[in-house]
């Protein structure tokens, strides 16, 4: 799908399967950047709210002017944010996320105990972030929302039991479905539209076991 393509025309049929939003792999030198956890709030306020001022992001987060300023240089620096220049003005500067997804590789997790431990703290970060989004929703959407809201929304869990290369094929697959939304919608400010969180996790159960392939047969995942 076109870059100038009408937010309000867009359907996720429109947006081309192969197209996607630009992602990004993280080094090392960019997980090191992300290890901080207001940086993991500051690039979750940009994603889920638009842009902000420095000013504007140290009121949602409880912090200080200096230091959302501070880690917004250092997010510029290492590629995670960038100057709306839309918004911006003589007076200060609005920042906005680059757009697409930070995908952190098991190898570069690996590389180094330094390395391990910006991992751990950047998942951890993101993960919490997650379930207080969601623990907010629990609480709070019978009081918030409106019927229709909430009928649109779901929380829901199904327990299978697949070869990797079906999970592999399963979290394609869901990463395929959300990327044509947010090819379609991701820059939609029509009346009616608000912030949505899309939350899902694919993992083998760690205490379960892999059934081991039989004599002569080898295990291939179904199409």
């Amino acid at each position: 799908m076109s870059e100038n393509t009408s937010p309000e025309s867009a359907t996720p049929e429109d947006a081309d399967p192969s197209s996607r939003l630009p992602g990004r792999v993280v080094d090392l030198e960019g997980l090191k950047a992300l290890a901080h956890p207001l940086r993991i709030q500051i690039i979750d306020a940009l994603s889920i709210y638009g842009s902000f001022t420095a000013t504007g992001l140290a009121e949602r987060l409880g912090e200080s002017s200096g230091a959302t300023s501070y880690h917004l240089r250092q997010l510029e620096k290492h590629g995670f944010v960038r100057e709306d220049l839309e918004r911006g003005s003589g007076r200060e500067r609005w920042w906005e996320r680059v757009p697409g997804g930070i995908s952190i590789v098991p190898s570069t997790s690996r590389e180094s105990p330094a390395a391990r431990t910006a991992s751990e703290t950047v998942s951890r970060e993101w993960r919490r972030s997650q379930n207080e989004r969601l623990e907010d929703f629990e609480r709070n959407a019978m009081d918030q929302l409106a019927p229709e809201w909430l009928d649109a929304s779901t929380q829901s869990m199904a327990n299978l039991h697949l070869t990797v290369e079906q999970l592999a094929q399963l979290s394609n697959d869901m990463e395929e479905l959300v990327n044509r939304y947010a090819v379609a919608y991701r820059r939609q400010r029509i009346p009616g539209s608000r912030p949505v969180q899309v939350q899902y996790n694919t993992f083998p159960v760690l205490d379960g076991k892999e059934i081991p392939p039989a004599v002569g047969h080898t295990t291939t995942g179904s199409k």
